[in-house]
């Protein structure tokens, strides 16, 4: 009885907790349209048409939601595995690039060209989040400051590799700089003529499911949440800790690579310098408002695509700018990782430690 009063009292503080965030960025959106002198209304009905309003901002709207799930569920397995990953975004841009070199100087059936691409893209990633696993597991470095820092060596990493691939762009601008286009062989099919919706989006799909399966439902899954809780008494409790360790930071990586070259045979069909410099952040607030929970960041990622479709569209229409969404989603993640029941209590100790000093 107590432990069914202790499950219903956290679910209505989680269910308060996310509809008063949800409410105060609200207030804090409204204020911020009215301060750019547009109208609510207008602006929040383009909002809902441009994620929604026809076939082709759906589709528009999938090829958003497709990164966001991708990327979040790399981040959502690494937080619950107990791991800081903080470079998802430097794991795309490996994943990204390394697709592309595929594309453009491999030879492979058509059939399976993409497929190539994409295990090539996973690869990078696991790879390139090898580095921060080892330097943590041996050397106990934070993994959180080398994945950060991880993220720029990425970044300069690929636009340095870009050149090298005959990608130098006109005016010399490196944000310009991209490699030559892919074949189309390489390509994903596109789901809706005249937007960059992709077949990428039912890997995505698979991904969640398998994710929250093997969490729900294997030894293996049961281990890595144990790692994630405390990694001394998994160790204690027979698991092989650096195994698992290593296993889901891996894992992650892969993810995130694979999301890089999704992006690339979906959408870009070219590697183009600091093309994704946000979805690594993006994963990463969606998987702290899911609270890692696979299925509740692949629901939070599906709003959360549809939010960067309709401001796109909101922005062209209406003049709002659409970094007013950008503003009022990490400001709703501020408020969902507040832990209001521990500042209350702490409110109301000070309240009966000043009531005993008077």
């Amino acid at each position: 009885m107590k432990k069914q009063f202790r499950l219903n009292s956290n679910l209505a503080y989680a269910v308060a907790k996310y509809v008063l965030a949800l409410l105060a960025v609200m207030l804090l959106g409204i204020l911020l349209i009215v301060l750019q002198g547009q109208d609510v209304k207008a602006a929040g009905k383009a909002m809902v048409f441009g994620a929604v309003g026809n076939l082709s901002r759906i589709g528009n709207t999938i090829r958003w939601i497709t990164p966001c799930i991708m990327t979040s569920i790399s981040a959502a397995m690494a937080f619950r595995g107990g791991i800081w990953n903080m470079g998802v975004g430097g794991q795309l841009y490996m994943g990204a690039f390394a697709a592309t070199v595929v594309a453009l100087y491999g030879s492979f059936p058509s059939v399976i060209f993409p497929f190539v691409c994409m295990l090539a893209g996973c690869i990078a990633g696991m790879l390139f989040a090898l580095i921060p696993a080892l330097l943590k597991r041996f050397l106990n470095v934070s993994e959180m400051i080398t994945t950060l820092m991880l993220n720029y060596v990425a970044t300069l990493l690929t636009t340095y590799f870009t050149k090298l691939v005959n990608g130098i762009s006109a005016n010399n601008n490196s944000k310009a700089m991209a490699t030559p286009l892919i074949p189309d062989e390489a390509c994903l099919t596109n789901l809706i003529p005249r937007t960059n919706a992709n077949t990428g989006i039912f890997i995505a799909i698979a991904i969640v499911i398998a994710v929250y399966l093997v969490y729900r439902y294997t030894v293996v899954g049961y281990e890595m949440r144990q790692v994630g809780a405390n990694f001394r008494f998994a160790q204690t409790g027979g698991v092989k800790t650096n195994k698992m360790y290593l296993s889901i930071f891996l894992v992650s990586g892969m993810i995130a690579g694979l999301a890089g070259a999704i992006e690339i045979l979906g959408v870009y069909g070219k590697f183009t310098a600091d093309f994704a410099s946000n979805m690594g952040w993006d994963g990463i607030m969606i998987a702290t408002i899911g609270a890692n929970n696979p299925l509740a960041t692949g629901a939070v990622a599906v709003l959360w695509g549809a939010l960067k479709s309709g401001s796109l569209y909101m922005e062209a229409i209406t003049e709002t700018n659409r970094l007013t969404m950008e503003v009022i989603q990490a400001v709703f993640v501020l408020f969902v990782t507040v832990n209001y029941r521990k500042l209350f209590r702490r409110r109301g100790n000070e309240d009966r430690h000043a009531v005993k000093g008077a």
